[in-house]
């Protein structure tokens, strides 16, 4: 939580100036600065210098999205710290706030991205499919916890506000990476760190989105919850499934040379971590009798599984649907599965614990209207 706080409250006053100059030829961009500093004022430059065309055209939508996304990033985490100090009344009123912020303000990128065309798009096709996979992921996430925290459902409602937010980290976590990469990787241009950075965000925040989730739910079992819905056999399947798609994406970046072999790591070394850390708490959590931990964890590692097999058919799709060039493709293949996957994920987790409420309810016996009638005036006598 400090960790998240400290990252949003830096980058909320750069959210919101960030296009200031595209308005104001001259403003001051606190991101620009900052940026010019760390790596140099030209790769900054040439890195811009794109941006302008694409968004002059969509410019009031854009600045509305980026002021009203530097408000979130202070708002997620007063969220995050009336929830954990249990001041409902208060976190109530901000997610309110949140909910219709986070709307207009995807409402801003959605018009940005219906006008401009993906080869027009800042970073190419695949950035722009990774954006609006993003503001779909993002609404829909904000959606089902508004209607978990209406329906009574507190901790789905947890999980689908802390991937909500995971998919907004994912902006102030590029800025990071625009930072870092040229570091680690001297001589690219932002459109390459851009291709790089894409390759492993949605994995990363969806990652940190679950480990959230199940540092705050210290449940043991969850009422009405048995047996699972991924058997061993259906996790072996995935697994299965998994490592195929992983060696065709393997293959098919290795045909690219050093650009092949550079997206092909930023895209293995976090699913290789997400994948240990998940197969271990599920082992863990199965060998100390915690079941529905266990079950979360499998049911999120099932997912992880697939998420190459998704991306190796979303591939062609996109090559073929938006004339894309094979490389282009499958980075935004790549770039959208665990994203989505995590997704699928929390919705499976979602409809496991409905189940299990309703079950409940057809299985528990309901006292006769005679029972409940006598039953009245003896209550009333004992107070």
């Amino acid at each position: 939580m400090i960790a998240v706080t400290a990252v949003c409250m830096a980058y909320a006053p750069i959210a919101m100036t960030e296009l200031w100059p595209y308005a104001r030829p001259g403003a001051p961009a606190l991101g620009e600065w900052v940026m010019g500093r760390v790596v140099n004022p030209r790769y900054v430059t040439d890195a811009l210098a794109g941006r302008v065309a694409p968004y002059r055209h969509s410019l009031l939508p854009m600045i509305v999205h980026s002021v009203l996304g530097g408000a979130l990033m202070l708002l997620g985490p007063a969220q995050l710290l009336t929830a954990a100090r249990r001041r409902t009344r208060l976190h109530r009123t901000l997610g309110v706030v949140f909910a219709v912020t986070v709307y207009v303000s995807m409402a801003g990128a959605g018009i940005y991205l219906a006008r401009t065309a993906p080869e027009d798009a800042f970073s190419g096709p695949a950035f722009w499919i990774v954006l609006a996979t993003l503001l779909v992921g993002t609404v829909l996430s904000v959606t089902f916890g508004i209607l978990a925290a209406v329906g009574g459902l507190p901790d789905l409602h947890q999980r689908w506000m802390l991937l909500c937010y995971a998919f907004l980290l994912t902006a102030p976590l590029l800025r990071l990476e625009w930072g870092f990469l040229p570091r680690l990787l001297p001589g690219l241009t932002m459109e390459q760190i851009n291709q790089v950075a894409i390759a492993h965000l949605g994995s990363v925040v969806v990652f940190g989105a679950l480990i959230a989730s199940r540092a705050r739910d210290r449940r043991t079992t969850v009422e009405g919850v048995s047996g699972s819905w991924a058997p061993l056999p259906v996790l072996a399947f995935a697994q299965l499934a998994g490592a195929a798609a992983l060696l065709w994406i393997a293959r098919s970046y290795l045909d690219f040379d050093a650009t092949g072999r550079r997206l092909l790591w930023a895209y293995l070394l976090p699913y290789a971590v997400s994948y240990a850390v998940m197969a271990v708490n599920a082992c863990r959590a199965g060998r100390q009798g915690r079941h529905w931990a266990r079950e979360e964890w499998r049911l999120h590692l099932t997912a992880l599984c697939l998420a190459p097999v998704l991306s190796v058919g979303a591939a062609p799709v996109f090559q073929r649907a938006l004339g894309l060039d094979r490389l282009t493709a499958l980075s935004a293949g790549v770039a959208i599965g665990c994203g989505m996957l995590a997704f699928t994920a929390t919705t499976v987790v979602s409809l496991r614990v409905m189940y299990a409420r309703e079950l409940l309810k057809r299985t528990t016996p309901v006292a006769p209207a005679s029972t409940a009638r006598l039953s009245a005036p003896v209550a009333e006598v004992r107070s």
